[in-house]
């Protein structure tokens, strides 16, 4: 199946990354893409929660959510979008890290929010609290499309093994990690931790990434990794997108999936213990 990666360089204004995305997304279907994806937070990148009170949307209102519907049932493709940062009605209004997968008729057939939160600190001078201004989800999710069921995820979540295996285990043969990573920790893990949730798991894994300095106006920037990466079920990296953005197209093989599970199948032999 012909797909494509958009990675993505987003700055903290929306109206102005939708414009990108929407070209980026109109060079892949014209590559012949019929699955595209993005990376987390396609919409806005902000160090400021003041600014993203005043950029970010409710979901019912969001212009990219929106627009990329309308752009999939253009082109009668699948689309994921790997998150939105969206307002919620939460008291303490924090926001929702929201991943969707949009259907050739630009219907939303699936949505997840982000479960791990990024509350970390990488040194003394990187320091990370999602919580503070994203609220958690609660729920795995499996997107069922008429090529395979997905496993949706986003970020951070990629380092909790568990997750993944939940969804393996209910029957996904794709794994979707979404990112912007953070350069250090992606220098360090990002391959290692994408690789060895492909091998554990026998299913493809497709991480979209963020890449690159990420402008913005009035507040301070932020880095991120790059390297999107798609990994086959065996664990063999088929796709390194680097650090530049654009289009990357892969093709995905799903009997890749059953040839990986019957060689090792390490679902299967997992079993249930006690202790320590």
């Amino acid at each position: 199946m012909q797909s494509a990666i958009l990675q993505l360089n987003v700055t903290d204004d929306p109206v102005a990354n939708l414009a990108v995305t929407q070209e980026m997304f109109r060079k892949a279907v014209a590559d012949g893409a019929q699955f595209i994806l993005t990376p987390e937070v396609t919409n806005c990148i902000s160090t400021s929660r003041k600014h993203q009170q005043e950029v970010l949307q409710f979901e019912a209102d969001d212009i990219t959510l929106a627009a990329l519907r309308a752009e999939a049932k253009a082109a009668g493709v699948w689309l994921l979008i790997g998150s939105l940062g969206l307002k919620t009605d939460d008291a303490d209004q924090r926001f929702a890290n929201r991943s969707f997968m949009i259907g050739p008729d630009g219907e939303i057939v699936a949505k997840y929010d982000k479960i791990h939160m990024f509350d970390v600190q990488i040194s003394e001078t990187e320091t990370w609290r999602e919580s503070e201004g994203y609220r958690p989800g609660d729920r795995a999710v499996l997107a069922r499309t008429d090529f395979a069921k997905i496993g949706m995820s986003i970020c951070y979540d990629v380092r909790f093994s568990h997750l993944y295996r939940a969804l393996a285990k209910a029957g996904a043969q794709i794994l979707t990690v979404p990112a912007a990573f953070s350069p250090v920790t992606g220098a360090a893990h990002w391959h290692a931790l994408l690789r060895a949730r492909a091998i554990e798991t026998g299913c493809f894994v497709i991480a979209p990434a963020q890449t690159g300095t990420h402008a913005s106006a009035a507040h301070k920037t932020r880095d991120t990794y790059g390297h999107s990466l798609v990994v086959d079920p065996w664990g063999e990296v088929i796709l390194d997108a680097g650090t530049a953005s654009g289009v990357y197209k892969f093709d995905l093989d799903m009997e890749k999936g059953e040839t990986a599970r019957r060689r090792v199948p390490s679902l299967a032999n997992a079993r249930n213990f006690s202790g320590p």
